[in-house]
């Protein structure tokens, strides 16, 4: 037969009204903090998630907008395509060496 010990079960009940208490301060320091970085970002002018991803979905339309035109104009002008920088840049002489006296 095991009776209880008053001594063990006040501190058994002290122990989890600690626990109680750390986890309670501990979500409370994480709101605290959140609502701080919330501010601060807000302080700040950033643009949130959606309004990157709603930027990044124009950009990408802009694009396919572009090169619709720009094969239009080429059809239009009657010429062909203007070469890339890229081509244009190999297709350059190398500069000539000054001969030295």
């Amino acid at each position: 037969m095991q009776t209880r010990n008053p001594v063990f079960t006040d501190l058994a009940d002290l122990m989890t009204d600690a626990f109680g208490a750390a986890r309670a301060a501990g979500d409370e320091a994480r709101s605290v903090f959140r609502a701080q970085a919330e501010r601060v970002a807000a302080d700040m002018d950033l643009a949130s998630g959606e309004e990157v991803r709603a930027l990044q979905a124009i950009i990408a339309r802009q694009g396919e907008e572009i090169e619709s035109l720009k094969a239009r104009l080429t059809a239009l002008e009657g010429k062909k395509p203007a070469p890339s920088r890229a081509a244009a840049a190999s297709k350059r002489k190398p500069a000539s060496k000054k001969a030295s006296s």
